[in-house]
């Protein structure tokens, strides 16, 4: 399943690119996905064999109006050949190969209290500095961390919370006790 919304992604992500409508498409993409991820109602719909291709295409036209045609276009595709239920994937994939394009970098922050705006804005730039990516920031808060913060840079966490090095170390002294 992952193949073919790979590929579907990556033909949608082509023509966005030679109709410099990348930005456009990624966010209205982004749009239907997330109202089909809302209605339970448009997905028992739109992934049911019992409705006609017919039938998912004229809605379609409904709920994307106003949508850039290429992606419209894309969204009838999928409808036609049944493959609507991929559209959660291709997003997942549109959305990392737009990341890519833009040079952008989700970091995400937690922290056991809130951190000061100075401290986030430090930790951006030094990620920044070292990737030469435009770093997008999001902080959480989660008491269980106990210090110490848990970063989360695209796919690969760094924890340096208090929490994981007590788990450390006790590992270490039942390791030490056997």
């Amino acid at each position: 399943m992952q193949e073919i919304a790979d590929v579907y992604a990556r033909s949608l992500f082509q023509v966005a690119q030679e109709q410099d409508s990348l930005d456009d498409i990624h966010e209205q993409l982004g749009q239907f996905a997330d109202a089909m991820n809302e209605s339970h109602d448009l997905q028992v719909f739109m992934f049911s064999p019992y409705f006609s291709a017919q039938e998912k295409k004229e809605s379609l036209a409904q709920v994307v109006e106003g949508a850039d045609e290429n992606l419209f276009r894309f969204l009838e595709l999928l409808a036609e050949r049944h493959r609507m239920p991929v559209v959660f994937r291709v997003r997942r994939t549109f959305d990392d190969m737009w990341a890519e394009e833009r040079k952008r970098l989700e970091v995400s922050i937690t922290s056991a209290v809130e951190l000061d705006e100075e401290t986030v804005e430090t930790i951006g730039e030094r990620i920044e500095e070292q990737t030469g990516r435009d770093v997008q920031l999001s902080t959480h808060v989660d008491p269980d961390v106990v210090g110490g913060i848990v970063l989360r840079v695209g796919n690969m966490i760094l924890d340096a919370s208090v929490r994981a090095r007590l788990e450390r170390l006790r590992r270490q002294v039942s390791t030490a006790a056997a």
